[in-house]
């Protein structure tokens, strides 16, 4: 039996970083995965931090090939989509993704894990992120109002037991910058056609457009997933964190690919509105999995 990583699900963390990493020399990937494998929770009395380690999956399966579900691939090439719409392809080596109940107990965690990777990688991106009025985006719409419940979200994010990569799951990374101005000029009435849904309660309109943002992702027509979106940046320069998790890649690529304007030839009509500027795809595999890579291959 293999065992998710405890931070896909912990859920009401109030301070998050993502860290991700490109490798110096491929000589040391052994090394690297070991490395990062190795990452514990500190030992603290003031706030835990959760953790959710994760691989870009080539390199994952050149170093576990048994471990590795097969087909998953890195974001490694742009989606340009319709009307000269593009969302770019950034992808890194390695993402480790901090969250706790504090900020201060994340920071240090960071700067350790960021040490301990000198001389191995590079860091390509780090970004922090914090929770808006609950459960809205800078929007101020609700943010994930179709996500599974935490009973049935392992089903949708997880791979079942007895296949390569078993309790592993695929994520989809991504930052997309709001066009905060243009957004906010916009009427209520117009802001929650764009989005199918009302913005105050979040019921999903009975008549929403072909090109609203619901049906562009509708999860009954693509999957489910299971997202931990959460916002980021300053009062100038804002966005959203889009963090996916799935069991299957295709039902992410897919739904980007219907953003994008791929299958119907219409874009999502929020793309209008807010522009993605990154772009990974991670395996994030078992702890039992990341354990067997620890130099000294010890839970402890």
């Amino acid at each position: 039996m293999y065992t998710p990583q405890a931070g896909i699900f912990a859920l009401g963390t109030s301070s998050h970083a993502y860290l991700e990493f490109d490798l110096l020399d491929a000589k040391k990937c052994k090394e690297f995965i070991s490395t990062i494998s190795a990452i514990r929770e500190p030992r603290t009395t003031t706030g835990g931090v959760n953790f959710v380690i994760g691989f870009r999956p080539e390199l994952w399966r050149n170093i576990v090939p048994g471990d590795a579900p097969p087909g998953v691939e890195g974001f490694n090439q742009d989606i340009k989509g319709t009307e000269g719409f593009v969302m770019p392809a950034t992808q890194h080596d390695a993402l480790v993704w901090l969250s706790g109940s504090a900020y201060d107990v994340v920071f240090d965690m960071a700067r350790s894990v960021i040490h301990d990777l000198t001389g191995l990688a590079s860091l390509g991106e780090e970004t922090s992120s914090w929770p808006y009025k609950h459960d809205r985006d800078l929007t101020g719409f609700v943010d994930g109002s179709e996500n599974p419940t935490l009973l049935d979200a392992p089903t949708a994010a997880l791979l079942p037991q007895g296949v390569p990569g078993a309790a592993g799951s695929v994520l989809l990374l991504q930052k997309w910058k709001h066009q905060t101005t243009e957004w906010e000029a916009l009427p209520v009435e117009r802001q929650e056609q764009i989005m199918g849904r009302t913005k105050l309660d979040s019921i999903e309109l009975e008549n929403k457009p072909a090109d609203s943002h619901v049906a562009m992702t509708d999860q009954d027509k693509f999957g489910n997933i299971f997202r931990r979106n959460m916002p980021y940046g300053n009062v100038e320069d804002h966005g959203t964190v889009f963090v996916g998790f799935s069991a299957d890649q295709k039902r992410l690529s897919t739904m980007l690919n219907s953003m994008a304007g791929l299958l119907t030839g219409t874009r999502d009509a929020l793309t209008r509105f807010t522009q993605p500027f990154t772009g990974s795809y991670y395996f994030v595999p078992s702890v039992e999995s990341l354990r067997s890579l620890r130099p000294d291959g010890t839970s402890q």
